[in-house]
């Protein structure tokens, strides 16, 4: 009968009763092992719910096995007497998998809690054989399917928690948890109406079915739960009125019914009512008339809610009787507006409310001065908005003494004056919106103090004079809007400093002039940029195209001339692109319509020639290009004239093919006779007796190497690597640069990586590859080993230089070193070319071992060329697998180039 209740978990309680009573009757002594009856079950049920367990990040379960009593488990608590389960505690440790219909058979179980892991599947119906079970914590899991209705047989249950689930129902069997005491089903998948019999659960002190969707009206009975401390039906489809009785129930503390839809008014003295209220949550709803006086009463009250509803009248609560008060959210209501201007003068007793956190007032029609009272505000405050309301005067000076406030929101009333200097002390503010107002002068410098800053809203004002180079202090600031107002001059260069976050821009309708700064290139992260209706002239800047993340581009209604850059071919994420209305010439760009673009306005400007075709120049609705009178071509709906070349520009054509076939056949003539005249000499030199190992390449001796390079001078330094420093060099003869690479002979393995460098580069030839001029093998002054190699001199350096720039090292602006789209394209293919040239055009494929940016070398036409092979290896010398993938340890110390592995595995 034992054996049986392991295999086949019971459904029927007395069954259950009676095996437990004959396995207590049969009960092992405390010393025994875990072959007793009760202690097997408890054992072979855990190690059930651990097989179906198919994920423990924590390792949580590592400590169940045999080696240990399963009493000894973690998570695992046993009692003393009987040594059987009675607690199971794994809440999160991020288990993934599913419940065990084994743990019904867990009998002396009083507690499980799981909550916060990633549990899937049902719930076992076998779990309502627990009739000890206490407490039943399932929040924040995946669990499915519906409740099932044996949970009523847990007849113990005090808490039953299964928020954050996919549950999607309510027994009606649950009625007979007399004994429940939190009841939390929040964030489910449950239906239909709310059950009455819930009023019947009369222990119930926590009540939540919040995030659902639930429907109907909310039931009369909910009055009868007068133990009630928090209930939450927020965010369902409830509508109808909160039923009267409810207020009844005087021990609330959280009442939450938000984001439905309930109307009617609230009871005058429900701050009477409800003296105990910390929590009143009623925004989102149709809830009207006036907010109670009465609230003042309840002096525990902490949060407010009662946004977007349709509250009126003006505000008579004394918040200064509310020194708990955290939250005050009144916004999206009609109050205010009924009274002689002081409707904000309730915020003077909110210098008694030392918990403030955050005061919303948007959205109304308070009317009147902001009193100088702000300034006594909590220092605890986060958020401070009217917004969207009908203030005027000033901003009060006191409002900048709230140093500590992150977020201040009065966009869209009447106020005017100026911004006060004094602004510049707040500089924990994050945002400042004081758009659409009437303030006027000039933006105060002092907004550069404002470090913390990371958007910024001025946008339709009065304000005017230059913007301030301040701005480029703001480091973190992401969105800037200072369009709609009168401001004039040029936009600093300041303003787009290199470490700039700048995500989105609008100086849109100002009276700026002059051309746009090159620096806006160093705003990659700059998504949205409009400058429309402005003075501005001169070119587009090519480094505008360095702003790779650039979605919306609106330029539309100024000065701009000139062709349209090249550069701007990178802009392949541009979606809406406004140039209209400027003094634009030149061809449109074909790249425009390799683009995703959604929306092209180049109307009213000088462009001429053939239009594209392709991408949005397909779509007529989606382009405008009316007002360039010499535009031809395009797709038939544009009613644009035939390209039409005419006789004299024939004629020059003609004329240019002639030249050019001629050109050509006179270039194919001189390359063959060239191509013979090397030929002839390569053969002479195999037949010359006295040729060295090098033998196309002179001696140099250690005399006039030192001589060339004045000396191994600092001035003539170019740089040092793992095996020696490499110099530039002039040699005195015929004026010749060359870059002298002197050996390191006392660092290991210096005189090896000479040699192979030399074996290397001696029979290799290709214009993407360094060319080695000659060695050098020699003596120095004080006797002592000298060896160099002279390569051929790169004038634009290295790789890495261009790619991470700095400029405390160049003598130039790091701005110069720059790369554009097509110039890294350009290297790219010229480091393919070399290696495919070694590892496959080459007698011997050579793997180089140790590729790098700082081994690219660059000339005078930025063609790349692959140097330092003193780490190369012939392919033939890697005679297994086991020492090919040695090859993977060498290299640069620290550093390990994708490229390396690229060669490694290439061949």
């Amino acid at each position: 009968m034992r054996r049986l209740s392991v295999l086949f978990p019971f459904s029927v309680k007395c069954i259950v009763l009676l095996l437990i009573m004959r396995s207590s009757l049969e009960a092992p002594s405390i010393d025994a092992a875990t072959t007793g009856s009760g202690n097997e079950t408890d054992h072979l049920a855990l190690l059930e719910f651990k097989a179906k367990i198919v994920h423990d990040p924590q390792n949580v379960m590592s400590s169940w096995n045999d080696s240990a009593h399963f009493c000894n488990w973690e998570g695992v608590t046993c009692g003393r007497k009987h040594k059987r389960v009675t607690i199971l505690n794994l809440q999160s440790q991020g288990l993934v998998g599913s419940l065990s219909p084994y743990i019904g058979n867990l009998s002396f179980l009083r507690e499980i809690r799981l909550r916060n892991n990633t549990l899937s599947g049902k719930i076992p119906a076998e779990f309502g054989h627990l009739f000890r079970l206490q407490v039943l914590e399932l929040f924040f899991n995946q669990l499915e399917g519906k409740i099932p209705s044996h949970l009523s047989l847990c007849s113990k249950l005090r808490v039953l928690d299964m928020g954050f689930n996919k549950l999607e129902n309510i027994p009606t069997e649950l009625t007979n948890l007399s004994m429940l005491i939190e009841l939390r089903m929040q964030s489910n998948r449950l239906t239909g109406a709310l059950p009455p019999f819930i009023g019947n659960l009369s222990s119930l002190e926590d009540f939540s079915v919040a995030i659902n969707f639930l429907g109907g009206s909310i039931p009369d009975a909910l009055g009868q739960l007068n133990r009630m401390l928090a209930i939450g039906l927020g965010e369902n489809n409830f509508s109808g009125i909160i039923p009267p009785v409810i207020y009844n129930i005087s021990s609330i503390r959280i009442f939450s019914m938000n984001g439905n839809s309930l109307h009617g008014s609230l009871p005058s003295d429900v701050g009477i009512l409800l003296p105990h209220l910390q929590q009143l949550q009623l925004h989102d709803n149709y809830l009207s008339g006036s907010i109670p006086v009465s609230l003042s009463n309840a002096s525990k009250l902490q949060q407010l809610s009662l946004a977007r509803n349709n509250f009126n009248a003006n505000v008579l609560v004394q918040f200064g009787l509310l020194k708990q008060l955290q939250w005050l959210i009144l916004q999206g209501n009609s109050l205010g507006g009924q009274g002689d201007h002081g409707d904000l003068n309730f915020i003077t007793s909110m210098a008694n409310c030392s918990s403030l956190q955050y005061m919303d007032l948007s959205f109304n029609h308070f009317t009147g001065a902001l009193p100088t009272s702000v300034a006594n505000l909590s220092s605890t405050l986060r958020l401070f908005a009217v917004a969207s309301n009908r203030i005027y005067g000033n901003l009060p000076l006191g409002l900048f003494d709230l140093v500590n406030l992150p977020r201040i929101i009065l966009q869209n009333n009447q106020i005017t004056g100026t911004i006060p200097a004094e602004i510049g002390k707040l500089q924990k503010l994050e945002e400042l919106f004081l758009d659409r107002n009437r303030l006027f002068g000039e933006i105060p410098s002092s907004i550069g103090n404002l470090s913390s800053l990371i958007s910024l809203q001025l946008d339709d004002n009065k304000l005017e004079g230059n913007i301030p180079s301040s701005f480029g202090n703001c480091h973190n600031l992401l969105f800037l809007r200072l369009s709609r107002n009168t401001l004039s001059g040029s936009i600093p260069k300041q303003f787009f400093p290199a470490s700039s976050k700048l995500v989105s821009v609008d100086l849109s309708r100002n009276h700026l002039i002059g051309s746009l700064p090159p620096e806006i290139g160093n705003l990659f992260n700059l998504n949205e940029f409009y400058i429309s209706y402005n003075k501005l002239s001169g070119n587009i800047p090519v480094n505008l195209g360095r702003c790779s993340s650039l979605e919306f581009l609106f330029m539309r209604s100024n000065n701009i001339q000139g062709t349209m850059p090249m550069s701007l071919i990178s802009l392949k994420g541009l979606r809406q692109f406004d140039l209209s209305q400027n003094n634009m010439s030149g061809q449109i760009p074909t790249y425009l319509g390799k683009f995703a673009l959604e929306y092209l306005n180049l109307s009213f400007n000088n462009f001429e020639g053939e239009v594209p075709t392709e991408g949005v120049f397909a779509n007529v609705s989606s382009i405008s290009l009316e007002g360039n009178k010499r535009l031809c071509g395009g797709i038939q709906e544009l009613q644009l004239p035939r390209c039409i070349i005419d006789e004299s520009k024939k004629r020059k054509l003609r004329l240019v093919k002639i030249v050019v076939i001629t050109i050509s056949c006179i270039s194919g003539v001189l390359i063959l006779s060239a191509s013979l005249y090397c030929w002839f000499k390569k053969q002479k030199r195999k037949q010359s007796p006295g040729s060295v190992e090098m033998k196309s390449f002179r001696k140099l001796s250690y005399q006039r190497i030192l001589k060339a390079t004045d000396g191994f001078s600092t001035a003539n330094f170019l740089g040092a690597g793992r095996f020696g420093s490499v110099y530039k060099g002039t040699l005195e003869e015929d004026g010749a640069i060359v870059a002298v690479k002197v050996l390191n002979l006392q660092q290991r393995g210096a005189e090896k990586s000479f040699m192979a460098e030399c074996k290397v580069l001696q029979n290799i030839r290709h214009r993407n590859l360094v060319r080695i001029m000659t060695s050098c093998s020699s003596i120095d002054f004080q006797g002592n080993d000298f060896k160099a190699l002279v390569y051929e001199y790169m004038p634009n350096g290295n790789l890495s230089k261009w790619l991470h720039p700095r400029s405390e090292i160049y003598a130039e602006p790091a701005e110069q070193w720059s790369l554009s789209l097509l110039q890294r394209m350009n290297i790219a293919i010229d480091v393919a070319s070399a290696l495919d040239y070694l590892h496959h055009g080459c007698q011997k494929p050579i793997i180089h071992c140790d590729l790098k940016p700082g081994n690219v070398l660059l000339d005078d036409d930025m063609v790349a060329h692959i140097g330092d092979f003193g780490l190369a290896k012939f392919l033939s010398q890697l005679t297994n697998p086991i020492q090919s993938s040695s090859v993977g340890v060498r290299g640069t110390v620290g550093y390990a180039a994708p490229g390396n592995l690229t060669l490694l595995f290439d061949t």
